[in-house]
């Protein structure tokens, strides 16, 4: 058998202080709480990163008119067929068209004539297609290319002959009125996620501003006497703060405006005046630390007694989860606007594990996004020898997946300590509570982290 299998768990009083939560149980009272920001009307270059809200309709046609591809002559089809190097078919050249101009209706080609065009530029009467410059000899008997830029850098000079080579079909080089996108068409649909080429359409179609939800603004702060911020010089006793970098950077892929604060001292005071200062710029915060049952822990102590008598339902509970790592969890509301807090453990590990189950998706939430999960895939453990998991408990071990080949390799061991090899994994490994064991060769489930 590739998995030994444990008997299921047993939790305590189901409304008591020693109830054990499960992963799911946990995330569904998470997603339960959080309810969508309320849409508004930003500017494009402040939309990126926003979900629509509402369908976007095409106001005016992409491109609004017959433009050229390419810089050379607009001719008619008839005066270049079975055009020659040896026979080159000789046009009379009436005048230039140039992009945003607005000369192409001042001008009709006619039979036995060409309006030297410029890449864009609306295609004049008359005209059935574009030869490029490259096919002619640029309307002076010389090089095409020195010559056309001779002459397109002097419109007044635009009289004269241009000698084409080759034949061109009916509408050659031309970009139809509407072939990106028509009028009516609906260019973007509510629920999409607005990156650079969402923001170039909408800006190509005329919108300036555009109805969306806002990105979350998530503030992230670490709490402990022993943190340190990087560059400084480490005590007796003391770590550098990795948390809070981590996190922040993970709201930020997650969609989210992040802020970091510099690590808060173990003082409950200090901690509460310090969240109260942040509840201005913040949908959501996020603790790591001090929610564990040690002396020392400062979130729990700090906020597991808030309660205001003029914001009934606020608070944030503490729980334990069947879950290795990130058994301490808190989550509830602060201050007036009933902000969701999620408190996550202090272990580098664990607070990354925690992130990805809880808070990524609590962010995605915020932004009413349909899917608010990482993708999953099926592979095969490779490994040398069994894993084993404790018995009750859903393991997230960190892996690097193959998709090539289907499989998964564990990265490091089950400590929640171990940062590098996090560094380097692309997956969490999913062992389930009821399994004990897993066999080189089981199938296991993988949440992907960099999909």
């Amino acid at each position: 058998m590739s998995t030994t299998e444990a008997p299921p768990a047993t939790v305590g009083d189901e409304d008591g202080p020693d109830r054990v939560w499960s992963v799911d149980e946990h995330l569904d009272d998470v997603l339960g709480t959080i309810r969508p920001l309320e849409p508004i009307e930003l500017q494009l270059p402040d939309a990126q990163g926003c979900v629509l809200v509402e369908d976007v309709t095409v106001r005016v046609s992409l491109p609004p008119f017959d433009n050229s591809s390419m810089d050379g002559y607009a001719v008619r089809v008839a005066d270049v067929a079975g055009a020659s190097t040896e026979f080159p078919a000789v046009l009379t050249v009436i005048g230039d068209v140039a992009a945003g101009s607005g000369g192409a209706q001042k001008l009709d080609v006619g039979p036995g004539e060409a309006a030297r065009i410029m890449t864009g530029a609306p295609l004049p009467p008359g005209a059935e297609a574009v030869v490029p410059v490259e096919w002619t000899d640029g309307g002076s008997g010389g090089g095409p290319a020195t010559a056309f830029r001779s002459a397109g850098a002097h419109p007044q000079d635009s009289s004269g002959e241009v000698r084409v080579h080759r034949p061109a079909k009916a509408r050659a080089h031309v970009r139809a009125a509407g072939s990106d996108v028509k009028a009516g068409d609906t260019a973007l649909e509510a629920g999409t996620v607005l990156g650079p080429p969402q923001i170039g359409l909408l800006a190509a179609i005329g919108r300036a501003t555009v109805l969306v939800r806002p990105r979350p603004r998530v503030v992230v702060m670490s709490t402990g006497s022993e943190l340190v911020q990087p560059g400084e010089e480490l005590a007796e006793g003391q770590i550098y703060d990795s948390n809070s970098f981590a996190l922040t950077a993970a709201a930020r892929d997650a969609g989210a405006i992040a802020y970091r604060v510099g690590a808060v001292t173990d003082d409950a005071d200090e901690l509460r005046a310090t969240i109260e200062d942040q509840l201005v710029r913040a949908d959501l915060l996020v603790t790591t630390g001090g929610v564990s049952v040690g002396a020392y822990d400062v979130v729990k102590e700090a906020l597991s007694s808030v309660s205001d008598e003029d914001e009934p339902g606020s608070g944030v509970d503490f729980r334990k989860l069947a879950m290795q790592p990130g058994k301490p969890q808190g989550f509830g509301s602060i201050g007036p606007d009933h902000t969701p807090l999620l408190a996550l453990p202090g272990n580098p590990v664990s607070s990354y594990v925690s992130f990805e189950l809880f808070v990524r998706p609590a962010i995605r939430a915020l932004m009413a996004l349909p899917d608010v999960h990482r993708p999953t895939a099926r592979a095969t453990l490779t490994t040398d020898e069994a894993l084993t998991s404790p018995a009750g408990k859903r393991q997230f071990l960190r892996g690097v997946y193959d998709g090539a080949s289907g499989t998964v390799t564990p990265v490091g061991g089950s400590g929640s300590h171990l940062v590098a090899a996090l560094a380097h994994a692309d997956c969490l490994l999913v062992v389930p509570e009821d399994t004990t064991s897993l066999a080189p060769g089981s199938e296991v489930d993988v949440v992907l982290l960099t999909r």
